[in-house]
């Protein structure tokens, strides 16, 4: 299974990125949102802007870490020893 990201102009598909398959292949489509609607912040990440430089800590406080992250899943359990 591949997965690529395209956009639809209401006739055409156009990939966003190269496609290297060369056989037949059935596919699925799934409309996400539509792109003039799309909300300012996107839920997804960005490819970073080259002509941005990266600056150290610009992604300081979006992300939460939960204090108990290192502490074991109870799902887990039954695998530990």
């Amino acid at each position: 299974m591949y997965a690529i990201k395209a956009t639809y102009d209401g006739v055409n598909f156009k990939p966003r990125q190269p496609i290297s398959i060369k056989e037949p292949y059935e596919v699925v489509i799934t409309f996400i949102e539509p792109i003039n609607n799309a909300p300012k912040e996107s839920r997804y990440l960005l490819e970073p802007d080259p002509s941005k430089p990266t600056i150290l800590g610009q992604w300081d406080g979006m992300v939460e870490i939960p204090d108990d992250f290192d502490e074991p899943l109870d799902e887990m359990m039954e695998y530990m020893y």
